[in-house]
């Protein structure tokens, strides 16, 4: 692979949005045992575009939940391109719900350019449920971990990522919307995508250093391996604290992210 260091931000953004990424299905079938799909919000519909379920994890049972892309068009079609409806999310509050009623610690899997923007989605209430989940995951008693395998942006990311450990791939980006949507509002042209892109400090590299991400996977034919190692050990490690540890030291977590004072 390509020495990271040599990458552009936006080379990093193409990266990230190639539609031969492993998606959440590949991360699970890969990393897990014994999956079982959960399905509903149980008040409208069930969303696509939000993969949840419990699991095993070298005999640890898991709740895993994430955003789904495709890698044809027609798949894309069929989960939203990712793109996740308050119905989504509140499957995934419900299913962290449950993963706290039993114990269970939660995986997320991010993977989305936002949540979906349509009238539909905000009428049923986008940007409340988007809170309820982080509120949720503020507070939920058993260890989390998130995992920006490819575009992470703007609430519909952050929706799934407020946890004890955030990691990202190298080729990730993590950022608060687009570039092309960063470019548009700075400057009225979203073609000055790469300039947006080096402002914004969106790279795995640049959020670590900022101290916004713990730690780095890198990409290549043993990442699920290293994947693999990092999740048991941080599931180790996690397990010791207790369910007020756990919050307290969340808590400390993202009020003392000071890197931001530096961009």
């Amino acid at each position: 692979m390509e020495d990271r260091k040599k990458l552009t931000s936006y080379e990093r953004v193409v990266l990230a949005r190639d539609i031969n990424r492993p998606n959440i299905k590949e991360y699970i079938e890969s990393l897990f045992e014994d999956f079982i799909e959960m399905h509903g919000d149980r008040l409208f519909r069930d969303d696509p575009s939000i993969v949840g379920g419990i699991a095993t994890f070298h005999e640890i049972p898991v709740t895993i939940i994430g955003h789904k892309k495709g890698h044809s068009t027609e798949e894309n079609i069929a989960c939203n391109f990712g793109m996740a409806s308050p119905e989504g999310y509140r499957k995934a509050k419900r299913l962290m719900k449950e993963a706290e009623k039993f114990k269970r610690p939660v995986i997320t899997i991010i993977d989305t350019p936002g949540a979906y923007p349509g009238m539909e989605a905000e009428s049923n209430g986008q940007s409340n449920a988007i809170a309820e989940n982080l509120a949720l995951m503020s507070r939920l008693k058993v260890p989390t971990i998130a995992i920006v395998t490819g575009e992470g942006s703007s609430g519909g990311a952050l929706a799934l990522a407020l946890a004890d450990k955030v990691w990202m791939l190298e080729n990730a980006v993590y950022s608060i919307l687009s570039p092309e949507g960063f470019a548009s509002i700075m400057w009225k042209d979203s073609s000055k995508v790469n300039e947006a892109s080096d402002i914004m400090k969106i790279t795995a590299e640049e959020l670590k250093t900022l101290g916004l991400i713990d730690e780095i996977i890198p990409e290549g034919k043993r990442s699920m391996v290293v994947l693999d190692q990092m999740l048991m050990q941080a599931l180790t490690a996690l397990k010791k604290y207790s369910p007020e540890q756990l919050i307290a030291n969340r808590y400390q977590k993202f009020r003392g992210i000071d890197g931001l004072n530096n961009i």
